[in-house]
């Protein structure tokens, strides 16, 4: 035995008065409350009712969950249907196996469709989303640590991994001769502690950046695209487990570098501040504000009116400036629209603003300083 190399569980399945309790899955799982208490906050930053990260949850996580099993299976169809392969363990998620592209894709449509009821542009929750899923990644690859899964290359490095032979005939359980369990002779690189790490770095990286950057649009989320990726490329090539390959290189190493570039490419070209969400039924006149607008409690919640009495979550939001959204944080009414410089009359532009039009959705005054 090796005592500097990193020893693998010889369980992940325990079973409490019948049922299976199984690692991978309260990995996941434990990955889905970070992401969601850290998509929250952000949400709420931007002005988006509380727990209104929830009715996005319970759409994105389904959806999620389907198009990570699919993308799986279709980029390692030998595993089910190949020689010797059960197609009925297709189905069985808690073995392991699910694809983070197929995540994205399968989550983003039930975050859509999660938008579209809310009333909220779904660029706010990419953008809220972006650190928190790296999070959720991260602790989601302890559950591959259980199964004794996602390991790399033979190495010789005094953090190589042990990985035991799992028992087939007792799934969730190593093979155990003489009451010890069998490792594999050699040991190999950690790959799902690679990008454990790689992923809480990634996280790190968005959220200081948007901390002073303050992204807008999708480009907080098109940066988590781009640094996950640039990880993934090189640890999906320690790799050995098996998987569909073109030209000897792993699928998933072409699908990271096609992402990648189209995440690039669209963080490249789209410009645009920070959006920020009122009610879109904010008043934007004293007379239309609520009645006990003029209470002496200064800072106002978008989500409970000066007196702290509960109000009906927005039914649809509107997207503002910065500028606007901490003013009617202040007042509890909507002031009007800020207008560039260059587009205000010379005798207008102490005033600053362009009163009596719309809100745009790609407003703001990006240096503007503010915690995210």
């Amino acid at each position: 035995m090796n005592i500097a190399a990193i020893p693998s569980p010889t369980e992940s399945v325990w079973h409490v008065l019948g049922f299976p309790i199984r690692a991978y899955a309260l990995c996941i799982i434990a990955g889905m409350v970070a992401a969601t208490l850290l998509l929250e906050q952000r949400l709420r930053h931007r002005g988006v009712a509380p727990w209104t990260s929830l009715d996005i949850v319970v759409w994105a996580v389904p959806f999620g969950i389907i198009g990570a099993r699919l993308y799986h299976v279709i980029s390692s169809p030998q595993d089910y249907f190949g020689a010797g392969g059960e197609p009925i363990r297709a189905l069985y998620i808690w073995e392991g196996g699910l694809g983070i592209w197929g995540a994205v894709a399968g989550g983003a449509v039930g975050a859509l469709i999660a938008a579209r009821q809310i009333g909220l542009p779904l660029s706010v929750i990419a953008d809220s989303l972006a650190p928190a899923l790296p999070v959720a990644q991260a602790i989601g690859r302890l559950g591959n640590w259980f199964n004794n899964e996602l390991y790399g290359k033979v190495t010789t490095l005094p953090w190589g991994l042990e990985v035991h032979e799992m028992d087939s005939a007792n799934p969730g359980h190593a093979v155990m001769i003489d009451g010890e369990p069998v490792t594999r002779p050699d040991l190999y690189h950690p790959a799902f502690a690679y990008e454990l790490i790689w992923n809480l770095g990634v996280a790190a990286m968005v959220w200081l950046l948007d901390r002073k950057f303050k992204f807008g649009r999708g480009r907080a989320f098109a940066l988590y695209v781009m640094g996950y990726t640039a990880g993934r490329l090189w640890i999906e090539m320690l790799r050995v487990d098996e998987a569909t390959t073109f030209f000897g290189i792993r699928l998933n190493v072409f699908t990271s570098i096609v992402i990648f570039l189209g995440a690039a490419i669209y963080f490249a070209v789209v410009r645009g501040p920070r959006g920020y969400v009122v009610p879109i039924d904010a008043p934007d006149t004293a007379s239309s504000a609520p009645a006990d607008a003029d209470s002496d409690v200064s800072q106002v919640d978008v989500t409970a009116d000066a007196k702290g009495d509960a109000r009906k979550v927005p039914v649809a939001y509107r997207v503002v400036s910065e500028s606007q959204f901490r003013e009617y944080q202040e007042t509890g009414i909507l002031p009007p629209e800020d207008v560039p410089d260059d587009e205000v009359p010379a005798d207008d532009k102490p005033a600053g603003k362009n009163e009596g039009e719309a809100v745009s959705a790609t407003v703001g005054d990006a240096d503007d300083k503010d915690e995210s």
